[in-house]
């Protein structure tokens, strides 16, 4: 087991573990600590904690200290200083004709390093931007490419549920989304209306997946057939949340009928044939 907190560097981003130490570390509390990106300043969001040592993936690195009040207005003035620096790359992307899209300018603590966050189709080659900024700006330059999600995530926004991204609120990792789960929810596989502000199937496709597999799973799909109270029919069209289907009886005479799944019972027909629920699940 080993000692963690978790530490956030910007509002909505994935949290990070380090070691505090010997440190008297609470949830608010801003820690200085070495990145990848160099010297940062933090919030801690989750107090001390003990977790298993296989859930830290790389090295656990320590808490440098805890932030003074000159650490948090360093901070709070690179954020403004990267409001400018953010235009002043725009204007130079602009003169240097290249086809990216700039997202975002973020320096680190002691400003040895400045990224720049775009995206872009393809490959491009901005040496010569790289050279420029630069220039301007006297430290490291970084341009780092991401993906449309990404964007997504940093600018933040609404989605068509009128609720703020979910990447930007909450979510740490992308997790993989396919059509195949619209396929199975019963949604409508236009793209306008599965697909997120980013252009990317929705995120939230994967939040009810499972339930989803295991409810259809065990409910007769469309052209089975079953044998009901009241007679043998064909379903022609089941509701694998609400548990109801919908049989037209063998004898087309008659009118078709609404059932429970627990009241039918599968006897063939349809492209599989039902498992039996799970005694935990129900």
């Amino acid at each position: 087991m080993k000692k963690v907190i978790s530490v956030r560097f910007k509002a909505g981003g994935k949290a990070y573990y380090f070691d505090p130490a010997d440190l008297d570390v609470k949830i608010g509390d801003h820690v200085i600590v070495e990145t990848a990106r160099g010297i940062e300043c933090g919030e801690v969001v989750a107090g001390p904690k003990d977790i298993p040592d296989s859930q830290v993936v790389r090295e656990l690195k320590t808490v440098k200290r805890m932030a003074d009040a000159v650490d948090i207005r360093r901070m709070e003035k690179n954020r403004a200083d990267e409001k400018t620096a953010f235009e002043i790359c725009t204007q130079r992307i602009a003169a240097h004709k290249l086809e990216m899209k700039l997202v975002e300018a973020e320096y680190n603590l002691d400003r040895t390093k400045i990224v720049f966050y775009f995206t872009a189709d393809g490959r491009i080659d901005f040496r010569d931007l790289v050279k420029d900024l630069a220039g301007v700006f006297h430290t490291r330059i970084e341009l780092r490419q991401i993906g449309v999600r990404d964007e997504s995530k940093m600018l933040g926004g609404l989605g068509i549920c009128g609720q703020p991204f979910c990447c930007s609120r909450f979510l740490k990792d992308f997790q993989p989304v396919s059509i195949k789960m619209a396929k199975e929810q019963g949604l409508s596989l236009n793209p306008t209306k599965i697909s997120g502000s980013c252009g990317r199937l929705m995120c939230c496709l994967a939040y009810e997946q499972k339930a989803y597999e295991y409810l259809n799973s065990i409910t007769p799909m469309n052209g089975s057939v079953v044998r009901t109270p009241e007679f043998e029919g064909i379903v022609v069209e089941a509701n694998p949340v609400s548990g109801m289907l919908k049989v037209r009886p063998l004898n087309e005479s008659l009118a078709p009928k609404y059932f429970r799944r627990s009241e039918c019972v599968y006897l063939r027909g349809g492209k599989r044939a039902p498992k039996a629920p799970d005694p935990d699940q129900e």
